[in-house]
């Protein structure tokens, strides 16, 4: 096994915990938080995720890091959009934004004043932060063929 295989392997555990933690909350915590307007459904499995959710996230950003650096794409060519790697390395830095945006404003605006009849807020950072995650993900599943 390669250096690059095995951080692969740790990228795609963290990926699998990230987008499988938030795939599990937008599918059965949140539709019974928004039936119920009880916004503490949400809040206890976001207790619970926290350190386990930012430690894969972390461990993503590291792995994905060394391995674009692997493949080439350095920060000099980020967001050039010259070959199918930077491509997808550049939209997938994009995305990692979008998602540190969302979680900045979830946890400054949105959380400190969520009730239940302001819930469909956190429901719009969820959808939004899982979907932008599945987004990644398939994203990341280019890169065997060259990328986009």
């Amino acid at each position: 096994m390669t250096l690059h295989h095995f951080v692969l392997i740790i990228h795609l555990l963290a990926a699998t915990i990230w987008v499988g933690g938030h795939l599990l909350l937008a599918i059965c915590y949140l539709p019974t938080a928004f039936k119920k307007r009880d916004p503490k459904i949400i809040l206890n499995f976001e207790k619970k995720f926290e350190a386990l959710g930012m430690s894969s996230l972390v461990l993503l950003i590291m792995s994905g890091t060394w391995m674009a650096y692997d493949f080439g794409v350095t920060l000099k060519t980020w967001f050039n959009f010259n070959s199918g790697f930077e491509a997808v390395i550049s939209l997938k830095l994009i995305l990692l934004f979008c998602t540190f945006i969302c979680a900045l404003y979830a946890q400054f605006v949105v959380i400190p004043n969520l009730n239940k009849n302001n819930i469909y807020r956190i429901a719009i950072i969820i959808l939004t932060v899982t979907s932008i995650g599945v987004a990644m993900l398939i994203l990341g599943s280019t890169l065997r063929y060259g990328g986009i």
